[in-house]
């Protein structure tokens, strides 16, 4: 041949090499009788040849050979090619990619290897490739994104071995936490950017940004953002609320993220004429309007419709009227800004639930996600159960993720409900502090497992020691005892106090069964045993060679010693804080009874109820909150309550008061003891309002109004066998508070002044409650 046509690359130094033939000789064609195949080791010849595309005797011009040298290249398995013709003979000749030998990770210190190994696609002892090396540091550098360092920076590099191997290496350059400065918001008139950014999953960055992990950047997380703040609005009565961007700007001189929402936040409607209709014969829908919750008037929220689509349809079903939809028809009243709403009773189509499916419960027992369905196959299939069983499912809190989706069956008429689950972490072991001014430094030591053996079922072990007190406690749940929405709790439990505020000490052990189950949408009832030891010691009886101590007062010294407590209970609840049709208001109402004497010593009754009611005012920046409580116990027979068994008002529920310090005494005892109540009466007004700070602090105020008392006794036979007053004195304290909302906990700072109190009451005018788990 008049010329040699030499083609040789290196992948490393030139990506898709070029072919260097100028001379106009070798445009000619070339035929070779052989071609042969040097250098390679695990590829076999023959694949190599079969990826050139030319054979032996063929007629080749130079783009021919060209194209054949791209196509061993494109092959991804050599780190150099050359196609060199020698004579009547093509020599290809290749070097191979090296094999890894190892994997090193190096710089990281925020994410373990172990993490950084699951994110990786190169493996050891395979084909090094520099692409995969390439989109490995991608994806180490997005796992820095997710946790806020977007400044992460991710090299591959190699390192030569003997034997055609390396070792990969990757270093990484971790930087700092990418935070967010400002959160803010343009266009919002009804709203602060104060409440508004409450409302958002992501936080500014603030006093305790080194403990706050909402306040990194993370794009992901905005997309969540876009969908609570709609639905936040859309729950408020704002029907046509639009986020028309977020812009994120990034300041690279103090390495963090402005974020601003612009959003259109449109009119608040309210319900108007709340109607309902049927296109099915015989039935009347005046009948199912009487399930409504909705009342005109009232601001318009997409949940109210909801859960009145719901009561319609369940009560379809009560009257075995199978597929009824209750369809919402909603017209505009723009000049009065109302929503008319007409719920159309009509025919569904005619769907059954062939089976449902559930995978990715590696732990979790299939029963425990089909409890959270009201249907079984074969059911008439509903949409809205189905989306409401997901939610139950999510509830639950076994699973990172739960996605409920149907899909058309086998059959005409069918559908088959799939039920994908991504299972996490449900035990934990705990070790906290804790301190109190009523108790002081403590410890707290706990293990919990929320899913015990895949069944669903909770099961706990708490023990905490106080500078005056100690408990411990084990408890067991099975959420759906007998396979029913009846939920089953035991508990045992072994508390002791060593007041400092009374010359006596307690001690109780025991234990307690009892079951609890919805009665209706918002209210519970539970169902109760309880059998302990009640034990009063270490009364002072005062100092017999001083006449004048005479110690404890007689009514507390006749209590002391032992006596069990068998007794039943009841407490029912309704709680709409949190499930409740107005996203600004709350209450919590709760009664309970107890008669012990079913075996036992001690025999009374005692009754108790609370009632809570909160709401935001003036646009949802101050929240008020009024607390109603009161108890009594009364003995039954001859026998007398003790003070294991009376009421104490403690602190927390008349603040400016010490935990024992008000209630009847026996002033002429040495020790004048608070005796405790059998009645007690207690009413709280408070309100938390922002005091200026920027709210990622997470430090309000409050103030608050406080009333109460504690009186009746069975026994007013104090020392000297003068009559201990145990008549009712009204106590009331005001005060201001400081709220903290920190990574270790709330804390609470309450500075109050006693407007009314007794001259033995015991004040305090400044506690400090605050707890931490680690």
């Amino acid at each position: 041949m008049g010329a040699v046509l030499r083609i040789t690359a290196s992948c490393l130094a030139i990506p898709g090499a070029a072919i260097l033939a100028a001379d106009p000789a070798i445009a000619q064609n070339f035929q070779f009788s052989d071609i042969r195949i040097e250098g390679n080791r695990r590829v076999d010849s023959a694949s190599i040849l079969n990826a050139a595309g030319v054979a032996p005797g063929q007629a080749l011009s130079a783009g021919a050979l060209n194209a054949a040298y791209q196509n061993v290249v494109n092959t991804g398995l050599f780190e150099t090619v050359e196609i060199v013709p020698a004579g009547n003979v093509l020599v290809i000749r290749v070097s191979e990619w090296p094999t890894v030998n190892q994997i090193s990770i190096e710089g990281n210190r925020r994410i373990s290897d172990e993490e950084i190994q699951e994110v990786i696609g190169s493996v050891p002892r395979r084909v090094y490739s520099p692409a995969q090396a390439e989109a490995d540091a991608a994806a180490i550098a997005e796992a820095y994104g997710a946790g806020g360092r977007l400044s992460a920076s991710v090299t591959p590099r190699i390192i030569r071995r003997s034997d055609n191997r390396v070792d990969l290496v990757f270093e990484i350059v971790e930087g700092r936490v990418t935070e967010i400065e400002r959160l803010s918001f343009v266009g919002n008139r009804a709203y602060s950017d104060r409440r508004l950014r409450r409302v958002l999953q992501t936080r500014q960055a603030g006093l305790l940004r080194t403990f706050i992990g909402g306040d990194t950047f993370v794009a992901e997380r905005i997309d969540l953002d876009r969908q609570l703040l709609t639905d936040f609005y859309n729950s408020r009565g704002f029907i046509d609320f639009q986020i028309h961007s977020v812009n994120n700007e990034f300041a690279r001189d103090r390495n963090a993220f402005f974020v601003q929402f612009n959003v259109q936040e449109g009119l608040q409607y309210d319900f108007g004429r709340i109607t309902a209709s049927s296109s099915l014969p015989g039935v009347n829908a005046q009948d199912f309007l009487g399930v409504s919750t909705i009342r005109s008037g009232g601001t318009y929220t997409p949940r109210a419709i909801e859960e009145t689509v719901a009561r319609m349809e369940r009560l379809a079903l009560a009257r075995g009227l199978n597929f009824v939809r209750a369809t919402p028809q909603v017209t505009r009243d723009p000049r009065n800004q109302r929503l008319d709403v007409n719920f159309l009773l009509e025919q569904g189509p005619r769907i059954f639930v062939e089976r449902i499916d559930i995978e990715g419960n590696a732990t979790t027992l299939d029963r425990v996600i089909r409890q959270q369905f009201n249907i079984v196959e074969g059911d008439p299939f509903n949409p809205r159960e189905i989306a409401a069983s997901a939610e139950r499912i999510r509830a639950l809190g076994f699973f990172a993720d739960a996605a409920v989706e149907a899909r058309d069956g086998t059959g005409p008429g069918q559908v088959i409900v799939d039920v994908d689950v991504e299972e996490q972490p449900t035990g934990s072991l705990s070790f906290g502090g804790s301190y109190s001014t009523d108790t002081g430094f403590g410890l707290n030591l706990g293990y919990q497992e929320r899913n015990f053996l895949g069944r669903g079922q909770t099961l706990a072990f708490n023990i905490v020691t106080a500078t005056n007190s100690q408990s411990s406690r084990f408890t067991f749940v099975e959420p759906f005892f007998f396979g029913r929405d009846l939920a089953f709790r035991f508990d045992a439990f072994y508390n002791t106090d060593d007041f400092d505020e009374a010359d006596y000490n307690t001690r109780v052990v025991g234990f307690s069964p009892s079951i609890t189950f919805p009665i209706s949408l918002n209210g519970r009832l539970g169902l109760r045993y309880r059998l302990s030891k009640d034990t009063i010691l270490d009364v002072d009886t005062g100092d017999p060679d001083n006449p004048l101590d005479d110690g404890s007062s007689p009514i507390i010294q006749s209590e002391e010693g032992s006596l069990y407590t068998s007794s039943v209970g009841y407490t029912y609840s309704y709680d709409t804080r949190r499930t409740g049709l107005d996203p600004n208001a709350g209450i919590l109402f709760r009664f309970s009874q107890d008669l012990a004497g079913l075996g036992g010593d001690s025999e009374y009754i005692k009754t108790e109820a609370l009632l809570l009611g909160q709401r935001q005012v003036f646009g949802e920046e101050i929240t008020l909150r009024a607390t109603l409580e009161g108890g009594a116990i009364n003995a039954l027979g001859d026998t007398e309550t003790r003070v294991t068994d009376r009421f104490f008002l403690g602190s927390r529920q008349l603040r400016g008061f010490e935990p024992l310090g008000v209630g009847p005494r026996d002033l002429n005892a040495t020790n004048e003891d608070a005796l405790g109540g059998n009645a007690y009466a207690a009413a709280r007004l408070e309100a938390e309002f922002p005091i200026g700070l920027p709210e990622e602090y997470g430090i309000s105020g409050g103030v608050f109004l406080d009333a109460g008392s504690v009186w009746s006794l069975e026994d007013t036979t104090g020392a000297g066998g003068v009559e201990v007053d145990d008549s009712f004195h009204l106590r009331s304290s005001i005060g201001v508070s400081i709220f903290w909302t920190t990574p270790f906990g709330p804390l609470r700072f309450n500075f109050s002044e006693p407007l009314q109190a007794e001259d033995y009451d015991n004040t305090r005018s400044f506690n400090v409650t605050v707890s931490t788990e680690f």
